[in-house]
């Protein structure tokens, strides 16, 4: 997994809304997928420019976000 920087709104129920994220410096505008919370944290799925498939995934604890390619083993399938 990797750190990446997430431009997001959190609603009162927890659920989230991205709308950027930082990749290699840049922010890149994605669309988003459907989204779950398990123990590992609240799991979102968006797709990026070229029609990218990752995963996102927040720590509660840290609030920080990790990308996961699907499908890389850590992912999950669509």
């Amino acid at each position: 997994m990797q750190a990446v920087g997430v431009d997001c709104r959190f609603a009162e129920d927890g659920a989230v809304q991205v709308r950027k994220v930082k990749l290699n410096g840049r922010w890149q505008s994605v669309g988003q997928g459907r989204q779950w919370l398990d123990e590992n944290g609240r799991h979102v799925l968006i797709m990026l420019p070229g029609n990218e498939v990752r995963e996102l995934v927040v720590q509660p604890g840290s609030l920080s976000w990790r990308m996961v390619e699907v499908g890389s083993g850590g992912g999950t399938a669509v």
